[in-house]
């Protein structure tokens, strides 16, 4: 059996990679990883799906109307304009004019989950003062939950966990993120902001007491911060547990109709559904516009126990958010339960490596093991995780909501 612990796959101080990022700024490493044929081929994808009008991922290409609407979800929108307006007046006006778009800006869309810059939009939050991080901290917490507040801040400092490793925290820090806010921040008008970088991507629409955080992009590699103080912080692990309670709850039939491919690299899958970046991750970075037919078995069919279950592991996804928007999010979801589907790639054992997908009109939730990227496991482990969060059907970046106020 292979080893589970990430410290067995570490490259080795001389490995090619850790040359080209050794000593050298993340615009420079950024200039060498993109001068590679596979990265430019990658880059060159990604902008051709950012330069498509934003439609939003369906199920079958047709969007299913009317299934958001503007509504006061409690939202402390107040303490947010607050803290967006304090983060401003630690920027000088060029920095300013760097992280400021308009509300409908399809930079919106432009994250990516790599540690190579792909883009320059906006300002990374490495190369901002002091004053700017605490108040983009500020800005945080008041558009999270105190786990959400305290799960972005344990992944930005797992990213800084990792260039510890190889002593790479030039290239990945716990502030190596692109910060960008669209619109003017208001009580009443729509406005928002995205982090995104290296395992975290975030994006923050608000309009009055209502909150839409979505897409999300969140992992780790690896999964836990191990410095040795007694300190370890292991991530994901509700995520992880919940997803295969509720797998193994279901019967042998349930499970073998649920599971869509027995291997995580299967040769039966086709070209399009599993790729070096995104892996078996569908609604990945850029993917904004995809058609992703619901797959496995429908929710429809689980008992009581089953139906409790599947909402406990959605609601892990979303403890991110503050309470009235989360509250109005799970109600919504919970409505649309019989068209929610589950799907699942791997075993399903209590040491297997596996994906999980929960799709429904409103909502799509992904969950990965994957193989190496910094570490050299050539089959995923559990010691890399990535999980996603989209709203189909048009509401990624709060964007059905936007259209609706400005009618």
């Amino acid at each position: 059996m292979a080893s589970q612990n990430f410290r067995d796959y570490l490259m080795p101080a001389d490995a090619p990679r850790i040359g080209l990022a050794r000593g050298v700024d993340v615009h420079t490493y950024g200039e060498r990883m993109l001068a590679t044929g596979k990265a430019q081929k990658l880059k060159a994808h990604w902008q051709a799906m950012l330069d498509e009008t934003f439609r939003g991922i369906t199920s079958n290409g047709e969007i299913q109307p009317n299934l958001y609407c503007l509504q006061d979800e409690g939202f402390a929108v107040g303490a947010a304009v607050t803290a967006a307006g304090a983060l401003l007046h630690t920027l000088d006006p060029d920095v300013k004019k760097q992280v400021c778009y308009p509300i409908a800006a399809k930079q919106w869309r432009a994250w990516y989950n790599p540690e190579i810059p792909f883009n320059d939009y906006g300002v990374r939050l490495e190369e901002t003062s002091a004053a700017t991080r605490d108040a983009f901290l500020e800005l945080l917490r008041s558009c999270t939950s105190e786990r959400g507040f305290i799960k972005v801040q344990q992944l930005m400092d797992a990213n800084h966990f990792l260039g510890e490793l190889y002593d790479l925290t030039n290239i990945m820090n716990r502030w190596s993120f692109h910060f960008l806010l669209f619109g003017e921040p208001s009580v009443t008008q729509p406005w928002g902001w995205s982090i995104y970088g290296h395992h975290v991507a975030f994006c923050c629409f608000i309009v009055g007491r209502q909150l839409v955080i979505a897409p999300t992009f969140m992992g780790v590699e690896p999964n836990v911060i191990a410095r040795g103080d007694n300190s370890d912080c292991v991530l994901f692990t509700e995520e992880e547990q919940r997803g295969l309670a509720l797998m193994q709850s279901l019967s042998r039939e349930q499970q073998a109709r649920a599971t869509v491919y027995q291997q995580m690299e299967d040769p039966l899958m086709p070209p399009e559904r599993f790729n070096f970046a995104d892996q078996r991750h569908l609604a990945g970075a850029f993917q904004d516009n995809r058609v992703i037919p619901p797959e496995g078995i429908c929710a429809a069919e689980f008992n009581a126990s089953q139906r409790a279950g599947l909402m406990q592991t959605i609601a892990v996804f979303l403890d991110f958010l503050p309470d009235g928007p989360r509250e109005a999010r799970l109600k919504q979801i919970e409505a649309h339960l019989e068209s929610t589907w589950w799907s699942w790639i791997g075993g399903c054992g209590n040491d297997d490596v596996f994906y999980y997908r929960i799709q429904s009109p409103v909502v799509i939730l992904e969950f990965d093991h994957h193989s190496g990227m910094w570490l050299t496991n050539e089959e995923p482990a559990r010691f890399h995780i990535h999980t996603i969060t989209r709203i189909p059907n048009g509401n990624d970046y709060g964007n059905a909501l936007l259209m609706q106020y400005q009618k």
